[in-house]
């Protein structure tokens, strides 16, 4: 080989999306190869100009991983349309993914990343993955509600995966999910008549928040970012070819 790799591995490597997903883009006529409509399992070489929504996309040459603390108020979207999009706030030099949305009324750690392949298999709930968050609620905690919490909720028509569960003060509770729904917290509570009024993410799978203020980000040391990926590997057994969702939000 004269180092040319297939244009979903080129897409992968760029950070825009799985090589599945770059498939299926690919298949709806949205990327472009030296102004050619691109082709599935197309061999793309160093001199090679491609193109995804009139954009060159380079293979980024080193991966990115960032633990970011997302304030309140701002939103985990990509569209630059949104003016509290957090990107606009980062303002980081590559371009970067999110890993696991956090909603606009919630704060705390999130991932950002331009490895792809990284991104989808965290993300994966069949590999059932770690997330920490601190909650408070508005009324006084019962053993009842914590108990039938940690045993599964019946919401979007699907009950949750069991979870852990540990009372911090009377209104306040520490959760870790191996899952992610839409405000799965928020409509958990709200199941049993509880109403979120503080909810922070702490943890993601060995990545702690640590004593980052809101609004700041750090690069992952070299020992956190390989203990993320044994993990990520260990559990996923092999790198997934399942695709990531483009979001234009």
């Amino acid at each position: 080989m004269d180092g040319r790799i297939r244009i979903n591995k080129y897409l992968s490597e760029a950070g825009i999306c799985s090589r599945r997903a770059a498939d299926a883009i690919i298949a709806k006529g949205l990327v472009m190869v030296n102004d050619v409509p691109a082709q599935i399992g197309q061999m793309i070489g160093d001199t090679d100009i491609v193109r995804y929504q009139n954009r060159i996309v380079e293979k980024q040459q080193q991966n990115v991983i960032l633990a970011y603390y997302k304030p309140i108020g701002l939103t985990c979207t990509e569209s630059r349309k949104d003016p509290d999009n957090i990107f606009n706030y980062i303002n980081y030099p590559v371009r970067l993914h999110y890993v696991g949305r956090l909603d606009k009324d919630s704060q705390g750690l999130l991932l950002l990343t331009n490895d792809g392949e990284l991104s989808n298999r965290i993300q994966k709930s069949v590999n059932h993955h770690e997330k920490e968050y601190r909650v408070r609620v508005n009324r006084p905690l019962t053993e009842d509600f914590l108990r039938q919490m940690s045993e599964g909720v019946p919401i979007l028509n699907t009950v949750t995966k069991k979870c852990r569960l540990y009372k911090l003060d009377n209104y306040s509770f520490k959760i870790v999910l191996t899952q992610g729904l839409n405000r799965q917290i928020r409509r958990m509570c709200e199941y049993f008549g509880y109403r979120v009024v503080h909810l922070k993410r702490t943890r993601v799978i060995n990545i702690k928040l640590g004593d980052l203020k809101p609004g700041e980000y750090r690069v992952l040391s070299g020992e956190e970012e390989a203990e993320l990926r044994r993990r990520v590997m260990k559990s996923d057994g092999q790198i997934s070819e399942e695709g990531v969702k483009i979001r234009n939000e």
